[in-house]
Formats: C-alpha cells, sequence, structure tokens
C-alpha cells in the first residue's frame, strides 16, 4: 500500500514536471504592414500569444506626420502602442477601446498578412481592411 503511494506520488511529479518543462509560446510578427489611409517607414506588429500582449512599433513619413501634427502637437514620429489581445478560434483581437455602446479592436487571423479593424456601435458589428503586412513570421519559444 505504502509502495503504491509512492509511486504514485513519483508519476505525479514526474508529469508536473515533464508538462512544465516543454511549455511553448508562440510569437508572431507581422512587418512591413501598408495602410491604405497613412504613410509609415516602419509599421509593424509584434503578438506574444503567451504574454497576451500586442506591441506596434511605428514610424510615420514625413507627409503623414505632418498631418496629424498639425492637429496634435502631442504626436511624435516614432511610436510605440501596446494593447492586450486574446485569442478565439483563429482570430486574435486586442482589447476593447471606446465605451460600450461604441468600440474598436483590431483583429488579426493566423497566417493571415492581412489586420482588420472591427467596430461596433449599439451592438451593430463592422469589419474593415486597416493592413497589408508583407512579412509574417512565428516563432517558438520554449521555456
Amino acid at each position: 500500500m505504502k509502495k503504491n503511494n509512492s509511486i504514485k506520488f513519483f508519476l505525479t511529479i514526474f508529469f508536473i514536471f515533464f508538462s512544465l518543462g516543454n511549455l511553448k509560446a508562440e510569437i508572431i510578427i507581422l512587418s512591413s504592414c501598408d495602410n491604405s489611409k497613412d504613410g509609415f517607414l516602419k509599421n509593424e506588429y509584434i503578438l506574444d500569444l503567451e504574454k497576451s500582449l500586442m506591441i506596434r512599433n511605428y514610424v510615420y513619413n514625413s507627409k503623414t506626420f505632418k498631418k496629424y501634427r498639425v492637429t496634435d502637437l502631442s504626436v511624435k514620429k516614432e511610436n510605440t502602442l501596446s494593447r492586450f489581445i486574446y485569442q478565439e478560434d483563429n482570430k486574435i483581437l486586442t482589447d476593447k477601446v471606446g465605451y460600450p455602446q461604441f468600440y474598436t479592436q483590431l483583429l488579426f487571423e493566423i497566417d493571415n498578412p492581412n489586420i482588420m479593424i472591427k467596430t461596433v456601435i449599439n451592438n451593430e458589428e463592422g469589419i474593415s481592411p486597416m493592413s497589408k503586412c508583407k512579412k509574417i513570421e512565428r516563432f517558438e519559444k520554449e521555456s
């Protein structure tokens, strides 16, 4: 009886150690992203699925920078934006920005170079293309 408990204990410890030892986390980088509305020298999205975090690094071109700087003096030419993300099936969405009746989210699909913007107004949903990326890289981290 005591021997069976010891075996169960060691098997449980081995299973836990083995499971935790092979954790994998994925990072997806979408780079060289074009935007139909604005011009960028650099526009990339880094999706860290382990940390549930999207980091967007972008640098406006001169024309776009001047366009936004005229109305907002706090606009910088180089920017980094962070948002929490979550995954639903094949889709990755950023956290909601706005109010309960009106909000927007960025929408990514796995292995799809198109980035969409999801807009919801009074429970009416619309999805529009925002950017198309020329390069998608996927990395798996093992811990």
